[in-house]
């Protein structure tokens, strides 16, 4: 057995087996170690490692649209407060004192002149200098341009923002490999957030990853979902970027995912939506904490927030366009009642799966031919256990009615197993001919 790399002192918490079981090709993989969703030491290497080295979602520009006005965020442990400054610019910084160390702002949102800690009355701008700091006149060596609050990288896309505490990750489109020009007929800048719903998750971050990857369990935990987009309607895309994504088709007398059979009852599509697109749902993984679901008439969005190796919260937004929000018969209702329903049904069984693996008796089961999605999930997460370098290839089903291709099948039939460069963790260097051996899989013309 190998000897498991290091990153940033912490050794790769699966062993060589457990991640080369993952690792072979599709029908013969394995799912992850139960482990992988119990342990604490595995949660804090996620901690440390993926959730500092990796682009993270934290909100929506709209969180703080005016000069002045700012909002609270978690990366792990790492609390950070993001907040636009007199220049109109957006910056994230450390929540804390660079005196003793006390969390500046306590609101989780509002609008400032200044941020005065409430200790000592250290007072930052809005650009993160320290302005004033009574009683320092006398030292030695102190100036206070090198004690402003610490800056975290911050970048936006289509309204998302993301921060980064590494700075040897690449900038964030770069990192986001081909998901920005994927998306660019979409302006989700524009939408607004018209309700949002806070869960708390018994379940560990990558079983509700996993379930959101798959429609294998739509025909019996979601009815309602499965009789507006069939759970064998569909299809994948091959990304080369730290995500995933496919679609749904609704059926024909459906409009969107609503209750009272999916119509829009009158809203208008959302800026970019084709022909194409107005018969879909889109459901994309961003890579690791963040789902977005397109809709002809609304973009729904979940982001995690992991408190334990056995809890998450979830953040889930409904967003339109202002104009449709404004409208006076504007009821956005049922679109929500359908999501907070399947979102009900999604933890309840991700909570089962939560206490059912707890067992001794479970050992790391096998993907059925309807979850090579769940697969490709469980690469990104393995790869980033191991740090070798190695970005692996992920089967893709370009359409859902058609099984995924037999090892050393062509592209054949519409299917593909695609291979998957993507964004490597500081640190580590590609090795396509080692991805392409360790696959065994056929890449798509």
């Amino acid at each position: 057995m190998t000897s498991r790399p290091t990153i940033d002192g912490l050794a790769g918490p699966l062993t060589a087996d457990e991640i080369d079981a993952v690792r072979k090709p599709y029908r013969a993989a394995s799912l992850l170690p139960g482990r992988a969703y119990h342990d604490a030491a595995i949660h804090d290497f996620e901690r440390e490692v993926w959730f500092r080295r990796d682009w993270m979602i934290v909100g929506r520009e709209e969180d703080a649209p005016d000069r002045g006005t700012y909002f609270l965020a978690q990366i792990g442990d790492e609390p950070l407060v993001i907040a636009r400054g007199r220049d109109g610019a957006l910056r994230a910084f450390y929540n804390v004192c660079r005196h003793r160390g006390t969390a500046v702002v306590e609101e989780a949102c509002g609008k400032a002149v200044r941020f005065q800690c409430p200790y000592h009355s250290w007072i930052y701008d809005l650009e993160g200098n320290l302005v004033r700091a009574k009683h320092t006149e006398d030292l030695e060596d102190f100036d206070r341009e090198d004690f402003g609050l610490v800056s975290v990288r911050l970048e936006t896309w289509q309204g998302f923002v993301f921060v980064c505490l590494s700075p040897e990750t690449p900038p964030l489109l770069d990192w986001l490999g081909d998901l920005p020009p994927h998306l660019e007929r979409f302006d989700f800048a524009r939408l607004r957030v018209a309700h949002t719903e806070t869960y708390e998750v018994g379940s560990n971050l990558k079983f509700i990853a996993e379930n959101y990857s798959e429609c294998y369990h739509c025909p019996g935990i979601h009815p309602q979902l499965n009789k507006l987009t069939p759970y064998d309607v569909g299809g994948d895309f091959a990304p080369t970027g730290p995500w995933q994504g496919g679609w749904m088709e609704l059926v024909d007398d459906a409009e969107t995912m609503a209750v009272d059979g999916g119509h829009r009852n009158g809203r208008p599509v959302i800026p970019g939506v084709t022909a194409v697109d107005e018969r879909r749902i889109y459901y994309y993984l961003i890579w690791p904490l963040t789902f977005i679901s397109i809709h002809p008439d609304y973009l729904l969005v979940h982001r995690l927030e992991p408190a334990g190796p056995d809890h998450t919260r979830i953040v889930c937004q409904w967003l339109f366009e202002p104009t449709t929000i404004a409208a006076p018969d504007f009821d956005p209702s049922d679109a929500i009642a359908f999501w907070d329903l399947t979102n009900r049904q999604d933890w309840h069984v991700c909570e089962l799966q939560q206490r059912g693996t707890r067992s001794r008796s479970w050992t790391a089961g096998r993907y059925s031919n309807q979850e090579p999605s769940v697969h490709a999930f469980d690469l990104m997460a393995v790869d980033r256990y191991a740090n070798d370098g190695v970005n692996s290839q992920r089967t893709v089903r370009l359409r859902y009615d058609v099984p995924p291709p037999l090892d050393g099948d062509s592209f054949e039939g519409g299917i593909a197993a695609a291979r998957l460069p993507r964004a490597t963790p500081a640190g580590s260097t590609r090795n396509v001919a080692r991805t392409k051996a360790k696959s065994g899989t056929t890449a798509a013309r």
